[in-house]
């Protein structure tokens, strides 16, 4: 019988997960695998990956680690190849690998830094997703891109990021609107403030975390693994009507005055 709950299953699929050493990441890729998913486990360093892998197996998790710099066109290529090598196939890319060199307003940054946001934040996940395209197309998968609510409400001092964040919103709904007839879905995720090392800039500052806490609707700041059940949804195949989606992740922070 092929019930409803079978399809939350994700035996016997691959999944990549970038910037998946620590953090939101982590937490996606632990998520993925222990539904069933063989999971690539990815970030700049192969010591980094190198240690979660272990961390999964000793869970009873299977896992491989891929170094990848995402900005790096040639380790990208390199962790679609290996990952194929090892898998035989793709089904579940995570872009989920960011970064925030610059807090400030909108005139204190320059083109470098402008540059540099853009390449790992939009263009990155563009051409990783454009690599895993041709594996996808005859067995159909699942594209979950991981935006913020700073691509949906303007805030201060994160403009440029979350003009990227914003950026990586439409290219998700476009690759929904153009990959449909291959089977592909594609949706992006939009956490709220999330206390990893990543965000330690904004929680750590007591000011900012009280008046946000008593703002929206749940008072408190989330933790990585509070992320990965709607992935793990996205990418499964209980989630198969759901493409071009936008789902905030954010203790209501999306409505909150």
């Amino acid at each position: 019988m092929n019930t409803i709950k079978s399809k939350f299953s994700l035996e016997g699929k691959v999944a990549i997960v970038t910037g998946s050493s620590k953090g939101i990441g982590k937490s996606i890729a632990q998520g993925l695998a222990e539904h069933g998913a063989k999971v690539v486990v990815s970030s700049r360093k192969q010591e980094a990956v190198a240690l979660v892998v272990e961390e999964f197996k000793q869970e009873g998790l299977e896992a491989i680690g891929i170094a990848c710099h995402i900005a790096d066109s040639g380790q990208r290529e390199n962790l679609v190849a290996k990952t194929l090598e090892k898998f035989g196939r793709i089904d579940v890319l995570v872009n989920n690998a960011a970064i925030n060199p610059f807090y400030g307003p909108l005139e204190g940054a320059d083109d470098v830094v402008f540059d540099k946001i853009m390449d790992v934040n939009v263009k990155a996940p563009w051409l990783l997703s454009n690599l895993v395209l041709p594996h996808m197309k005859s067995t159909g998968g699942s594209i979950i891109n991981i935006s913020s609510v700073e691509g949906l409400r303007p805030g201060f001092g994160l403009g440029l990021y979350s003009a990227t964040k914003s950026a990586l919103i439409m290219l998700t709904k476009n690759q929904a609107k153009e990959w449909g007839r291959y089977g592909i879905r594609a949706n992006v995720v939009c956490p709220g403030l999330i206390k990893t090392k990543f965000s330690e800039g904004l929680w750590a500052n007591e000011k900012l975390v009280e008046q946000y806490t008593k703002t929206i609707p749940l008072h408190r700041i989330a933790h990585p693994e509070e992320m990965a059940g709607l992935v793990m949804l996205l990418a499964s195949d209980a989630a198969s009507y759901m493409t071009g989606g936008v789902y905030a992740a954010d203790g209501g922070y999306m409505i909150s005055g």
